[in-house]
């Protein structure tokens, strides 16, 4: 894969982190795993809508579904995501708890 076209990916990803719903089931899903129904109400959307959300964000390999008996759970697989809603939310947010936890003190001189 060239260069440009691992930019072309990148952005056809970043496209899709692009809604304030798919942030939202994002943060909750850095806390835990959620179900379909669960995120939907956080987001008061229909379970449908919430649904094509997670639909698009597997696709990118963001998430991935877990099913425990009749439930399925989303679980973030993406390591990098925490990094880049605190970043975001550092910016948006400054007051939210995920920009808290990323300050730290800076390191020791050696």
């Amino acid at each position: 894969m060239t260069a440009l076209e691992s930019l072309g990916q990148a952005a056809e990803c970043l496209r899709t982190l692009a809604h304030p719903h798919r942030l939202r089931m994002l943060q909750m899903l850095l806390q835990a795993d959620f179900t379909v129904g669960e995120l939907a109400e956080a987001c008061q959307i229909p379970s449908a809508m919430a649904s094509e959300h997670l639909r698009l964000m597997q696709r990118c390999q963001f998430l991935h579904s877990v099913k425990s008996g009749r439930r399925v759970f989303y679980r973030i697989t993406e390591p990098h995501l925490a990094n880049f809603l605190g970043c975001i939310e550092a910016r948006f947010d400054p007051e939210s708890a995920a920009v808290k936890r990323l300050r730290c003190d800076p390191p020791s001189p050696a």
